[in-house]
């Protein structure tokens, strides 16, 4: 379990880039056989990355959660990346594939993953206990936004959020790039009510400039394929790409409304 500790956003002028992404960078997730985490102290948001070959694996609770389960006290989307992932626990069964989405409630036990396939976890605190519940990317909620113009064509598919997927705190969805759109969350915003986290997924080879700091005072990380990286309630977060990509956006906090957001003009951006 690595441990990235909350920021202030005066400390970001100190850091050199190197520090930047020791602060907000994850970029170990996927080991082969193995489920990984993080934990980001902003809304005290774990994430995971799980690579499955077959054997089955474990969903344990790591020592630093100090629960008997894993989701005790916690809520999990688990998100397919790769292949199809069959997910086990005391609430039933179901097949995660690409950009489908499981959300397990507060209170699941004895969670095990198998299969050949690679899934992004996601969890956040809960104080009540909610419905497991499977959604796929061919019935989900989509929103197509964007222009060619703009370079950002972009398909949006909300899962776990206030009209979809219950959830005490935890909000995520996977957005699309078409092929020629390169730019993310443009104009960008701020929500000083939530974290988010990105993950950032079918890049291949490609190189992606995430921004991020005060609209202010923005700077820049240079990430590659399934990196995740950590946007404070008081950060921007928008990227641009050498190619095409998707990526997981997940959110915890005071609230699950999608459309709390504070709107910035790039003109503005400093």
């Amino acid at each position: 379990m690595r441990r990235l500790w909350s920021t202030h956003p005066e400390d970001v002028d100190g850091l050199s880039n190197e520090d930047l992404r020791e602060r907000f960078v994850v970029s170990d997730l996927f080991a082969p056989g193995e489920i990984r985490f993080s934990y980001a102290h902003d809304d005290r948001i774990v994430i995971g990355g799980a690579v499955l070959l077959g054997p089955s694996l474990q969903l344990n609770s790591p020592p630093e959660l100090r629960s008997v389960d894993f989701l005790a006290r916690r809520e999990l989307g688990i998100v397919g990346l790769e292949g199809t992932v069959s997910v086990t626990s005391s609430d039933g069964s179901w097949d995660v594939s690409v950009h489908d989405v499981l959300y397990l409630p507060c209170g699941t036990s004895s969670v095990t993953l198998s299969g050949h396939g690679v899934v992004y976890l996601v969890s956040a605190p809960a104080h009540k206990r909610t419905t497991a519940a499977l959604a796929s990317r061919d019935e989900v909620e989509a929103l197509h936004l964007g222009s060619p113009e703009e370079a950002n064509v972009r398909t949006i598919r909300k899962y776990i959020h206030a009209d979809g997927i219950e959830s005490n705190q935890l909000v995520l969805g996977v957005t699309t790039l078409s092929a020629g759109s390169v730019w993310n969350t443009m104009p960008p915003h701020v929500h000083n009510r939530r974290t988010e986290i990105y993950l950032y997924d079918g890049l291949g080879d490609a190189v992606l400039f995430h921004q991020m700091g005060e609209p202010q005072n923005v700077r820049q990380l240079i990430l590659g394929n399934r990196d995740a990286v950590v946007s404070p309630p008081w950060s921007i977060h928008s990227g641009s790409a050498t190619a095409a990509y998707s990526f997981v956006w997940a959110m915890a906090g005071e609230n699950i409304d999608y459309t709390d957001v504070e709107a910035v003009k790039p003109g503005d951006l400093r």
